[in-house]
């Protein structure tokens, strides 16, 4: 599939077969999440990978934020951001900020990083002809999902990707919602 059509057909799905996704789709999805950018190079992502038996737990401890119909995905892949390894990669020579200090950041982009590491995951999802649904596990959710899943401490969920077959009725049309380019985009000034 070209990029552009993957780029069109990229959209929320909330409804599932429940068929599983196999192995090497997987394997793909996660290769290229890997591929995203990384300030220095840090790589300071994760990826929890839950199927079968953690499903249930999963949505006991972070549904609430989902619509029931989309947990009848087989998938779900919680991807995590982890500072400590960009401050650690940072205080090292080459870089020269050996006192960690996090005010030296902008943004924050252990999260930022993650975010277009879940990005190609969907993408990704898109080109395979599978269906996903990009949600956020609530923060009163978190330290229970932690402890269900041996989460460290230092690993910070930045949502959750529900991913499977789409089993909704029709595509949505959302060209009438979305903002048009005029209303978004500025050349030059503001």
């Amino acid at each position: 599939m070209e990029f552009q059509e993957v780029v069109k057909r990229r959209h929320m799905v909330r409804a599932f077969t429940g068929e599983p996704v196999p192995r090497q789709v997987l394997d793909r999805i996660l290769g290229n999440a890997v591929r995203g950018p990384s300030a220095g190079f840090s790589q300071g992502q994760a990826f929890l990978v839950l199927t079968g038996e953690d499903l249930p737990k999963f949505w006991a401890v972070a549904g609430e934020a989902i619509d029931p119909s989309a947990q009848t995905a087989p998938l779900v892949i919680v991807p995590m951001s982890c500072k400590r390894v960009y401050l650690d990669r940072y205080a090292q020579p080459d870089k020269g900020w050996t006192d960690r200090d996090e005010a030296r950041w902008p943004v924050p982009f252990w999260h930022i990083d993650t975010g277009m590491a879940a990005l190609l995951i969907l993408l990704t999802v898109a080109d395979e002809n599978l269906g996903a649904a990009y949600f956020g596990i609530a923060p009163p959710a978190v330290p229970e999902f932690r402890a269900a899943f041996g989460v460290p401490d230092d690993h910070e969920p930045i949502g959750a990707i529900a991913i499977g077959y789409d089993a909704e009725p029709r595509a949505r049309d959302l060209r009438s919602r979305r903002r048009p380019l005029d209303q978004i985009v500025r050349y030059g000034h503001w």
